[in-house]
């Protein structure tokens, strides 16, 4: 997987792929949340990448990642929330 958003290629640790499994995302539906999600940074190369789809009742979801020479995928979390007051 490429990411056009980062311009790198997309690794997805073990971890994150036992995740997807377990909470049903695809790898199509990683992609469009890594390349339309909202973005924070945890640090200067940790990202989170969130986004809701209407037809889930466990919104929001959320991509763990860290950016370096690839884009790596460390897990993906459902229920997610930014913080307090979102």
């Amino acid at each position: 997987m490429f990411s056009e958003r980062f311009k790198r290629s997309v690794v997805i640790t073990d971890h994150a792929r036992q995740r997807m499994i377990a909470r049903e995302i695809s790898e199509a539906l990683l992609h469009d949340i890594i390349e339309t999600g909202e973005m924070r940074y945890n640090s200067e190369i940790q990202i989170w990448i969130a986004t809701q789809y209407a037809d889930r009742t466990d919104n929001l979801l959320c991509v763990a990642a860290v950016l370096e020479s690839t884009l790596v995928i460390k897990t993906v979390m459902h229920h997610f929330s930014w913080g307090s007051g979102e």
